[in-house]
């Protein structure tokens, strides 16, 4: 999909290099159609490596899409230049009046403290609320995820033994649902996470529809309004290195951690990984985009309810 994001954005070198079509805001501008718009509130540490995952995925489709990058302003960002964030990025108060086609809203590095421990938990749960008004769909990954099941649906988090840490077989329990066009009976999808939310919490709550599962790392993903929400627990946006600069990170710490399951050629973290879940991840944010944005969201966004 065409995005329309500044030129000198890092991750526009950064993809075309990999031969993704990634259509720069000069560009984009002698286009007359109306483009989609989505912000993306960015929750991760290093957020460059983030924008340049997710905008992989965004790309590559006949529609324009443009982007805005939202940071929360009641958190000082240690490992982004602050001359990035300001040239790139918005604070709430900025966009607040604005509407949009759909969200992203990523994980964060937060999940083993209390949700109301986190110090922009206020400023979050004031987001979650104004996207339910502002916003045609929004998409809750990994600690937003819980965060947004525990703030608008009470779905409380536990701790796990050890990490749930490498790729795993899910399985979707509607096939029909568009959000799973294409996508094969068996799919594998990273994840990264200390704590889990239960399958028997989800069922509970008739405003919620329990989408995927695995038996390994459990629920992965749960829609709510029909689609103007979606909570995944998993990091289909992952980059092939991703878990493995986690895994040697930690392990120069000293931190305790085990090797990703399934994630090393023959199990060996001296090998390469073996990247199973790029094409899932790719349908998964067009289907996103396609079936649950561009196709419900009003062509005049005020009109979004």
């Amino acid at each position: 999909m065409p995005l329309n994001i500044p030129v000198t954005l890092p991750a526009v070198e950064a993809l075309r290099t990999e031969n993704i079509f990634v259509m720069d805001s000069e560009r984009a501008s002698t286009q007359e159609i109306r483009p989609l718009k989505i912000v993306i509130l960015n929750l991760m540490p290093i957020k460059i490596t983030t924008e340049t995952d997710l905008i992989r995925l965004l790309s590559n489709s006949p529609l324009q899409i443009e982007i805005d990058f939202l940071h929360m302003e009641t958190h000082c960002s240690k490992n982004t230049p602050i001359e990035h964030l300001m040239s790139f990025y918005k604070t709430f108060d900025e966009i607040k009046k604005s509407n949009y086609d759909g969200m992203i809203i990523t994980g964060a590095p937060v999940e083993q403290m209390p949700f109301e421990e986190v110090n922009y938990w206020s400023e979050i749960t004031t987001i979650f609320d104004w996207a339910r008004t502002h916003v045609t769909s929004t998409f809750f990954i990994c600690w937003a995820a819980q965060a947004g099941l525990y703030y608008h649906y009470g779905i409380n988090k536990y701790p796990l033994d050890a990490k749930m840490f490498g790729v795993f077989e899910h399985r979707l329990f509607d096939p029909q649902n568009p959000i799973f066009r294409g996508f094969d009976d068996i799919f594998y999808v990273p994840h990264s996470r200390h704590t889990e939310i239960r399958a028997e919490d989800i069922r509970k709550n008739p405003d919620l529809t329990l989408l995927s599962e695995s038996p390994e790392s459990g629920v992965y993903m749960v829609m709510a309004r029909n689609g103007r929400e979606f909570y995944i627990t998993g990091h289909s946006e992952y980059s092939p290195l991703t878990l493995d600069t986690e895994y040697k990170r930690d392990i120069s710490k000293g931190l305790p951690i085990n090797m990703p399951q399934n994630y090393y050629r023959d199990n060996n973290p001296d090998n390469e990984p073996l990247v199973r879940w790029r094409s899932h991840a790719n349908l998964l944010f067009t289907n996103w985009l396609n079936y649950f944005v561009y196709q419900e969201t009003p062509y005049d966004l005020s009109k979004i309810q």
